[in-house]
């Protein structure tokens, strides 16, 4: 499982660690990603997704699931996240 967000595109970054002497080594600073079920009220139904912390705060920033989707590109978007946003629009355009 690739370790990104689901809804930002929040991905893996390099770096160095940097000791006193100065010597540097690689290393890797992961996003703080969380298993969370969030509510579509659009659909009625809970999502679960794989989002980091930072994503959660834009979620309910933004006022719910529904909107971040529909505001969000579909180019940071994983494959599920962007089958959700279509259903929500198909469900917009029918009511």
């Amino acid at each position: 499982m690739a370790r990104r967000c689901e809804l930002t595109g929040k991905d893996v970054l390099s770096g160095n660690n940097v000791s006193h002497a100065h010597n540097k080594t690689r290393r890797r600073f992961l996003p703080n990603l969380c298993d969370v079920s969030l509510l579509s009220e659009a659909l009625g139904q809970k999502v679960k997704l794989r989002v980091s912390a930072h994503a959660l705060r834009s979620v309910e920033h933004r006022g719910g699931l529904d909107a971040f989707l529909l505001k969000a590109r579909a180019g940071e978007l994983s494959l599920k996240a962007r089958r959700l946003k279509r259903r929500l629009e198909k469900s917009q355009a029918a009511s």
